[in-house]
């Protein structure tokens, strides 16, 4: 199947989400090459950067869960590199 790299940014203004979240990014683990989270307490926000490497379904339906969780945004950014893991 072929797999793309892609960056998730992620806002989150809910705490409340912060559990599911977490669960979604632990259930794609063996996809995702790292991640960064910045705390900007003086607002009550969070902002979460994850990079992966994926089949393009997987990204897809791993940002469409995240982004129908209360108080969390989502957008995500494709490189045009596309590799196939035939071989």
């Amino acid at each position: 199947m072929d797999s793309r790299i892609a960056v998730l940014s992620i806002i989150i203004e809910n705490q409340d989400s912060v559990e599911a979240l977490n669960n979604f990014l632990h259930e794609s683990s063996r996809y995702i090459i790292g991640r960064m989270g910045i705390p900007c307490r003086d607002k009550g926000i969070f902002i979460i950067s994850v990079a992966i490497d994926a089949p393009q379904n997987v990204i897809s339906m791993l940002a469409g869960k995240i982004g129908r969780l209360a108080g969390v945004s989502i957008k995500t950014a494709y490189s045009n590199v596309i590799t196939s893991s035939e071989g």
